[in-house]
């Protein structure tokens, strides 16, 4: 897998590019945004570790002009704290993000989740399924809502799917969590919730199709039957 770093700090991306080539990985790395946003735009990249803070273009604006053209997967580096800096790095678009200064062996971790998730199927799951007037056929990708055709990436396409194909049940954040990012829910971690913000956004009625069952999780409504959600 080709892994592009866009870091202004030289010897981070330097020791990083290093531990990803142990790792397995073909590694690049660019120092700055403008160079950085041409760079992921070419064929062949994997996925993107993009820091916020960067000259030229910052991490933000690298990101929305990338989704306007791509779904490369992208990895955020944030400084520790910045929850805002994580949570509009989600709105733009981005698959996952880890607070700076982080473990190499997390980021390895983390980018081989966002990856799996990016890997072709080969067992056909997958037949199309519709509930509650959306339709959703995994050998195209597809879904239509309210007979249009719905733009999403590859991260909701998969969480849309794993709730329509559990209809009417209430999956947990942490269950939720394990299968996207092999990892358990904390209370300050909103990836999951941003991206199913975005497919609410994205739905005809997707406020009450996805419904929030406090303190528990998510379900995909069946229709009036199912009930408990706030």
């Amino acid at each position: 897998m080709h892994i592009l770093l866009v870091d202004d700090d030289t010897e981070l991306t330097s020791l990083l590019g290093e531990f990803l080539r142990r790792e397995g990985f073909t590694v690049e790395t660019e120092h700055e945004g403008n160079r950085g946003l041409a760079h992921a735009c070419e064929p062949g990249i994997d996925l993107v570790v993009l820091d916020v803070m960067l000259p030229g273009l910052d991490g933000f604006e690298i990101l929305k002009r990338l989704r306007a053209k791509s779904k490369v997967p992208v990895m955020m580096l944030t400084a520790r704290g910045e929850d805002v800096d994580r949570i509009v790095g989600l709105e733009l678009g981005a698959d996952d993000y880890l607070p700076k200064p982080f473990n190499p062996r997390e980021l390895v971790a983390r980018i081989r989740a966002v990856l799996r998730r990016y890997e072709p199927r080969t067992s056909p799951l997958s037949a199309r399924v519709e509930v509650s007037g959306i339709t959703l056929d995994p050998g195209t990708r597809e879904v239509i809502a309210g007979g249009k055709p719905v733009d999403l990436t590859t991260f909701e396409f998969d969480i849309l799917e794993l709730l329509m194909r559990n209809a009417g049940r209430v999956l947990s954040r942490d269950s939720l969590m394990e299968n996207f990012y092999n990892r358990k829910a904390t209370p300050f971690d909103r990836s999951i919730d941003m991206h199913i913000s975005h497919l609410r956004k994205k739905l005809e009625n997707g406020d009450s199709l996805i419904k929030t069952i406090r303190g528990v999780g998510y379900q995909f409504s069946r229709g009036p039957e199912d009930a408990g959600a706030e």
